[in-house]
Parts: C-alpha cells; structure tokens; sequence
C-alpha cells in the first residue's frame, strides 16, 4: 500500500491581531474578595477519629503499652519495638501485633496475656487480643531512640 499523504498549505498575507484583554472589561463582571484565604485559614484541623493514631483511645492503649517492662531489659515493651501494629475497631476493640526478642523468651507464654489485660482495661477498650508473630524477626534496630539511649547504644 503506497498511499501517499498530501498537505495542505494554505499562504495568507495577514493576521489579524489578536483583542488585547483590558482589566476594566474584567472589573464589570468580576470581583476579587479582599481575603481569598480567609476561609482556608479559618477551618481547624480535623480531630483524629478515637480508634486512629492520634485519637483518645488509640494513645491511651499506646500509654498502657510503654507501662509493661520486658523483664531482662529495663525498657518498656513499646520502646523496645517489640509492638509491630496497633489497631482498634469501630466496636472499640484491640488488636496488638507483636513479637519477643527471641522465641526462647521466658516471657512467651506469660506475656501476651499480660498485653491482653492491660490493654483490655485502658477505659473504652471492649475487648483486647494480642497476635504473636516471628517474622519479620525482633531486632535492635527497631527500637526507639529513647530505650537506645536507655541502654547505652547511642
């Protein structure tokens, strides 16, 4: 298929100039407000929801977290980063993710039921269940700069 293409040229000898726009053509019809920002700048920020990171409920079972001390460490479990995930239903219900230094902890078995109690009596809290998991595997890197200055690793 040899289908040639043709294009059009089309000479003029002039253009007419385009309409300068004019600010008192403008001014008729439009009027700017004296703060455009004014009302952005009146709306507060949202209040985050109690179950949320932020909320009421959600930095109280965190508080009740940082109250439990691992027994060989004196660090408290949040800031030893042994708390991978923190999440409550919109029936108020707890779900803390977590795992041990080791899975030869001595605190294995007594632990989470410890978690389950204190979390389960933070006020609001219906109900608290604690999920144990190895992986991704406790190291110190998750730690938080507090409990590494705690014990001596900064």
């Amino acid at each position: 298929m040899n289908e040639q293409r043709k294009i059009e040229v089309e000479e003029v000898t002039e253009v007419a100039p385009p309409p300068k726009a004019r600010v008192s053509d403008v001014a008729e019809t439009f009027e700017r407000k004296k703060d455009y920002l004014a009302g952005f700048l009146a709306q507060k920020p949202a209040e985050p929801a109690p179950v949320e990171p932020g909320g009421d409920l959600y930095e109280a079972v965190i508080e009740a977290l940082k109250e439990i001390y691992d027994p060989e460490i004196p660090v408290n479990i949040y800031d030893l980063g042994l708390i991978y995930d923190v999440q409550i239903s919109p029936e108020n219900h707890a779900k803390v993710l977590m795992t041990l230094t080791t899975p030869n902890c001595p605190v294995a078995e007594s632990m989470p039921g410890e978690i389950e109690l204190r979390v389960g009596a933070v006020p609001g809290v219906g109900h608290a269940e604690v999920e144990l998991v190895w992986d991704p595997p406790w190291d110190p890197q998750k730690m938080s700069d507090e409990a590494k200055l705690e014990l001596g690793m900064l």
